[in-house]
Parts: C-alpha cells; structure tokens; sequence
C-alpha cells in the first residue's frame, strides 16, 4: 500500500510573486458558487438554531481540540494540496479556517498518489503538559507511513513529520493527567478470522523523543464490541478520561451504510476494556433509505469537553442525492452528547438525524460572517484580488503556489504537461461541491494556440472519473468541449465552434444528480453544451475512494482528443 519515496524538490513562491513562464496562461475572473438546497429552504434557522453539517461538502474524518476557551478542528485531505485543513472557534458553531496543518513539501509527499491515499484520519491534541499541540495521521504517500507533527500555534507553522514505527492506520494520542502519554491505533490482527477483521492496539508514548516506546504494544480491542458476531473494521481510536476512569471511542462496521461509534470503558489504560451495553451510540444504519433529509454513514467522531463540563461530539456522515448517490463526500456534523451516566451517548444520535440543532447556551450564529466559514444555502465569489488565496481553494499532488499567479486583472493558471486523467499534479485550482444543488461560473479569457491547450471547468471525483468543459483548438478553430472520462474512458459528449474575441463565461449547474455545462459570450445569455448529464460518476458509489466532488479551474498544455470534433 505505501509506495516508496520519491525526491520532490520544487520551490516555494508568494502567490503574488510566482514567475511569469512563456506557457499560453489562461486568465480567470469573477468566480461564483451559489448553494441553493431545498433542506435549508424547507428549514430556515431560528435565531437559536445552527445547520449541522458545520462543513459542508468534503471534510471528513474530524477531529476535535480544546486549550481554554479555543477550540481546534482538523480533517482528512488524502492526495489534497495543502493538507489537514484546520478550524478555530470560541464556541463550536461559527469556525474560521486558519490554514492548513501541512502546506509544505517536505511534509507533504502526495505528488503520485491516488486521489484516496496521502492524509488518513488526523487526530489533533493539546498536550497541557508541555503546551504543545500535536498532529497525528497515516499518509499513505512517499513512503512515510504513521507520523507526528507539532506547533505552539495551531495557526502558525507545523514542524517537519516524525515517522513512527508502527504498522496501520488512524493513530491517536492521549495524554494522561500524571503527564504520561499513549497511543492507540487500528491495525490488522496476526491472523484474521474474517474479513475486515482488525484490533485497536496501544503504546506507551514517548513525548520527549516522540516515538512509540518498543516492547509496550498491546491489543486492547480485537475485532470489536463483540467479536463473536464478526463486527468489521474496528478503527478511528480515541482515548479519554472521566472520573477516574479511561473511555476508548472507535468506529465500528467500515465508513458506509453499516458505520457507528461504540465506546468502552476501563479502569487503566491498558485495559480490560468493556464495552458499554447500549453500543452503538451513534449510527443511522437502521433507517429506511427514503427518509426525508436522509443523513447515512455516520461515525468517525471524537469528543470535546466544554469549559463548563459539557460535551460535544463531531463526526463524519453523509447526505446521498435522490438517487442515493454521495457526490458532496463525507462531511462534518456536530451533536451535543450526554454523559450524565456512564457513558457518553451522542443526543438523537441514534435517531434519523434533522439539518438544525439548538445553538448552545448564549452563542450567537455568526456563520458566513466576520470571516466565519458559511453553512446552509450561501454564495461564495472570488475575483482574485488578494494576495492570498482563500483556504478554501486546494490543488491535487501538488502546492497551488506552482502554478497560479494573482495579477492585477486575476488569477493566471499556468498550465502543466499534465492532464486531469493523470495521477500527476495538475494545474488545476479546486473547491469543494457543497450542495446537492448549485451553480458555479467563472470568466475566462484564453486563447488557445494548438490542440494540446485547454482551460476550463472541471468536475473531479478522481483522475478516472470526471468531466472537462473547457475551450480548445483544433486547426484554425476554437472549439468549446465537453468530456466524461468513466473509468478512465473518456468520451467527447458535445463539441462547439466558439468566438474567443472576447472573454468566455462557463457555468456548471446541479440539481441533484442531474448536472449541465453551459457558456455565454459578450454578456449574452447562456447556452446548455451536452444536454442534461449523470453525475454518477463524481459519487463515492461509482467512483470509490473517499472523497467528494471537487469543482476546478482547470489549465493543461497535454491535451488528448478523444473524438473527432462536429
């Protein structure tokens, strides 16, 4: 599953500073991406009401910390660039994005992984022993395996990795009120009995040097909460302490229709550890599939203490279209949880989950506002005019910084000898689909000058699953086009002369899973290239994989034509 390491030396630019190149550069301007869902027409907020999910669209696997009043969030990025976006609150409704935990190459080797490999599963803790914050995860990429990162300033930089010596995945650590500190991660047995059988073991953790301690490895959890029953795919750890008492918290049954969270409980670290009787204390796993406002697959979660002792959980699920199909990918939701007993139980966690939720006591909703991450149905526009990219654009395999440039009239995309269908870094600058239902248009002003150029709209669920709508040339023509590769099968759906005299406006729209492509010139109206199209192939149900549906600004000097143009 690793792959060997592979030097990767590239140099690091300001955005406003990277160098012209004599590549035919594409100029972007005036994006926009409108959500527009029925969930939250049908459910407008009270003013002591918030949405969950908190991050819509692909952000999984959270990941939750508290020092004093602030609260951290980190999720899985896999082959994204910048990686483990983190998010900081005072209340945990309204979230700012501070950055990106590994936004440097000598952190991050994902420049030939799969779209699912690199970042898995990032577990953030404080450590109030040595006021340091650590960031623990699995990147399946470069040959780094388990790893640590820490910071003094979870919005400042994040040190270089330290590679850990141990096998599997979703390592998390814990830090115990004597300052001794554990660490517990999924992995496979020495023999398995079934399939997706796995076992949660723990190590002693040395903070001083920051390794695993050889020789303390243990199996506390083999199989699941009963192992007679064949449960699957034990994993997600955490650890906490209450009352005296430890609590090991792990995802149970694979992260899809069958996925939970089941809690366990010991009166040491190393165990025995029991499982409460009430497991699983999430899941939607039972429901019917037609439920109003289905939410599926929930699990993933980790809990945070509130400074006045309550508690709150976040956790990954999902909400599938009208054909049941996932293209805005695992998103981050947050529950109150009770723990007035002896264990914790995520509050109608095991009921059909509902879009609002009660604000907690003397917050006010501020989401969308003062630089607050937005939530429900919003509009998010970008004319590239700051000096800095927003954090919510990413780039695949490779850092944005290498090829994008903010000018004075937008953002230039200097194009790679690689295309979308290559698992390579391409030149492409992405956002997250966030809704079921939306538009997204952009102005482009770009000239082709052979057939190998193009510059466009994606929408990218993988190297081998996606659509290109882009402007290219053929002989002395420009042509718009637009391209379904499924299954690495790419096809020309529709093709059209197109005048570039002037700048070109393209739009993708959804409505559920019905997607349209379309284009204006000189300010006139849109017109629809390609019909009314599938988007089966952006869902995690047809594509695989992990993540969600990504919108990209797309540039590339290899162009291949898979079919003769009208």
């Amino acid at each position: 599953m690793k792959k060997n390491s592979i030097v990767f030396v590239c140099l690091a630019f300001s955005l406003s500073m990277v160098a012209k190149t004599p590549e035919n550069a594409p100029l972007f301007t005036h994006f926009t991406y409108t959500g527009n869902d029925e969930v939250y027409m049908t459910n407008p907020l009270a003013a002591d009401e918030f949405y969950s999910p908190i991050l819509q669209g692909c952000y999984p696997d959270p990941s939750i910390t508290r020092k004093g009043e602030d609260y951290y969030l980190v999720n899985s990025s896999f082959a994204f660039f910048p990686g483990v976006p983190i998010f900081h609150s005072k209340d945990l409704v309204n979230w700012k994005q501070t950055g990106h935990v590994l936004d440097r190459t000598s952190q991050l080797k994902v420049h030939d992984a799969g779209i699912s490999q690199g970042i898995y599963a990032p577990d953030m803790k404080y450590n109030p022993h040595n006021d340091t914050f650590y960031m623990i995860t699995t990147q399946i990429a470069g040959g780094i395996g388990n790893m640590v990162v820490k910071t003094k300033d979870p919005a400042g930089a994040w040190s270089d990795p330290v590679k850990l010596d141990f096998d599997g995945i979703d390592p998390s650590l814990f830090f115990d009120d004597d300052g001794k500190a554990y660490l517990v991660h999924n992995d496979a047995p020495e023999k398995a009995l079934y399939e997706g059988h796995r076992v949660i073991k723990l190590w002693e953790y040395d903070t001083e040097n920051d390794r695993v301690i050889p020789g303390t490895d243990k199996i506390i959890v083999d199989g699941g909460v009963d192992i007679s029953q064949k449960p699957i795919w034990i994993e997600g750890p955490h650890l906490y302490k209450k009352n005296g008492r430890y609590y090991l918290m792990c995802a149970e049954g694979g992260t899809g229709d069958w996925h939970s969270e089941v809690i366990f409980v010991s009166d040491t670290p190393k165990g025995t550890y029991i499982p409460a009787k009430n497991n699983p204390i999430l899941t939607q796993r039972y429901f019917p599939n037609d439920r109003k406002n289905r939410v599926d697959w929930a699990g993933h979660a980790d809990l945070v203490e509130t400074p006045d002792g309550k508690y709150y959980g976040v956790f990954l699920a999902v909400r599938p279209n009208e054909k049941g199909r996932v293209n805005t990918g695992r998103e981050t939701f947050l529950l109150p949880v009770d723990w007035t007993g002896e264990f914790p139980v995520f509050e109608n966690g095991l009921v059909p989950l509902v879009p609002k939720q009660k604000m907690p006591a003397g917050v006010e909703n501020k989401t969308g506002k003062e630089g607050f991450f937005p939530n429900g149905n919003f509009t998010f526009a970008d004319n590239f005019t700051t000096a800095k990219l927003d954090d919510r654009w990413i780039g695949v395999r490779g850092a944005r910084e290498e090829f994008v440039e903010i000018t004075k009239t937008g953002l230039k995309i200097h194009p790679y000898p690689a295309n979308i269908k290559e698992a390579k870094p391409t030149s492409t600058l992405f956002l997250r689909q966030q809704h079921k239902q939306f538009e997204a248009t952009v102005t482009i002003d770009f000239k082709p000058q052979s057939e190998k150029d193009l510059a466009g709209i994606v929408c990218y669920q993988k190297e081998t699953f996606n659509y290109v709508f882009g402007v290219t040339r053929k002989d002395d023509a420009f042509y718009l086009l637009l391209e379904r590769t499924e299954a690495g099968k790419s096809t020309v759906l529709a093709a059209e002369k197109i005048d570039l005299r002037q700048p070109v406006q393209l739009k993708v729209e959804a409505n559920g899973d019905d997607y349209q492509f379309s284009y204006a010139v000189a300010g006139q109206a849109f017109t629809n290239l390609g019909g009314i199209v599938s988007g089966d192939i952006l869902s995690t149900g047809v594509a695989g994989g992990f993540t969600g549906c990504l919108i990209g600004l797309y540039a590339t000097s290899a162009n291949v034509h898979t079919h003769p143009y009208d």
